[in-house]
């Protein structure tokens, strides 16, 4: 592994720390005694910005280039994380370290996801891609295992994740700011009108549907399940119920690094196709009224789920490669799913039960799995 290809998935480790948005939900939701929808609005706010920065950010990378936009993402992340440090007193002050938190995530991704394809080589950007998503699991995966682990054997409370992750951020930005990356550059700059009528294209418009969708019903996942095992199965919401996210980033994490490996010799639409199938399995497991049942079918989800993110985004990018700034701006504008469809399953939850709140995610894979069946029009 080269420098430049190492400077680049610390930036995909940091990128995993805005999943924590997943876990805060159960956590946050029993600190300050929220209601479901109040907990799930916690989600809205880390990703509301993504709906907001990623195609102006995209247009700014156009112009700066990647590298610059990379170092401003951390630093936003690197504010926003700061800010609990000097103490955590409110359910306000808590949902501003999220948004901020939310931002960087989201100028990471707009810059993350298409500056690996400049350090692949032909043919590679799917597997390097996946490999990268396999990193940012592993950030993702902190959010649960550093509180469980603190908690369960330090004594100390979830709070402690914050100067972690600060101390990472900050060595990330070093690095990145002292490696000379070449970028790939495109003959014409892009504009919003340029970014937004791909999705004239019906194959990009379907495509960042899907990713609207599957970030949505990830973060259903990964913040609902903490609650389900509390309230279905009376597990500990801050050590025991926190591992059973750790579950459900460990199954990402194993699936996304299997699925690099994979690439190698299976064709990306292929095994998109049987990632879905999986993951659709795995959800109708965690409506079995039993917990080794349920458990199992959020491992199986996870490991489905795993790649269905660098799937769509690589295989939308490789269809137009000329556009790929352009792309990963509408690409990670539609990680906003993740503010918009975990409420809803907070709603129907409160309406119904914790359990039956997980069909919102269910008919999400439906929709994804209709992705499957649908060509890419590659430019000639």
């Amino acid at each position: 592994m080269n420098r430049k290809t190492f400077a680049i998935l610390l930036a995909f480790l940091c990128m995993g720390f805005g999943d924590a948005v997943g876990p805060f939900v159960g956590l946050a939701k029993e600190q300050f005694a929220l209601s479901n929808f109040e907990a799930q609005l916690i989600a809205f706010m880390g990703f509301i910005m993504f709906g907001l920065l990623s195609v102006p950010m995209g247009l700014v990378q156009d112009r700066t280039g990647k590298k610059f936009v990379l170092m401003l993402g951390l630093a936003i992340a690197l504010l926003g994380l700061i800010l609990p440090l000097f103490g955590l007193s409110s359910y306000a002050l808590f949902l501003l370290t999220i948004l901020l938190l939310g931002a960087g995530a989201a100028i990471l991704q707009v810059a993350g996801n298409p500056i690996m394809r400049d350090v692949s080589e032909p043919g590679k950007y799917s597997r390097n891609l996946s490999f990268g998503q396999f990193i940012k699991a592993i950030g993702s995966l902190s959010g649960s295992l550093i509180p469980f682990a603190a908690a369960k054997w330090m004594g100390m409370d979830w709070k402690v994740l914050f100067p972690v992750y600060v101390a990472s951020l900050l060595i990330t930005l070093i690095i990145i700011g002292f490696t000379k990356i070449e970028e790939q550059k495109t003959d014409s700059p892009a504009t919003f009108r340029s970014c937004f009528s791909l999705l004239s294209n019906r194959f990009i418009l379907l495509m960042v549907l899907g990713i609207f969708v599957y970030v949505g019903i990830e973060i259903c996942l990964s913040s609902g399940v903490p609650i389900l095992l509390s309230s279905h199965y009376g597990i500990d919401l801050k050590t025991w119920g926190l591992l059973g996210n750790a579950f459900f980033f460990i199954a990402i994490l194993s699936g996304r690094f299997l699925g690099s490996v994979i690439l190698t010799w299976m064709k990306p639409r292929t095994f998109f196709r049987l990632t879905v199938a999986l993951s659709i399995l795995g959800l109708l497991l965690v409506f079995v009224d039993n917990r080794v049942i349920t458990l199992v079918g959020v491992f199986l989800t996870g490991l489905g789920f795993a790649n269905i993110f660098p799937l769509i985004f690589s295989i939308t990018v490789d269809s137009m490669p000329e556009r790929a700034n352009e792309i990963s701006g509408l690409m990670v504008t539609a990680i906003a799913g993740g503010a918009f469809i975990p409420p809803l399953m907070g709603l129907l939850a409160d309406a119904t039960s914790v359990r039956f709140g997980f069909i919102v995610p269910l008919i999400g894979i439906g929709f994804i799995a209709l992705l499957t069946l649908v060509k890419p029009k590659v430019q000639e």
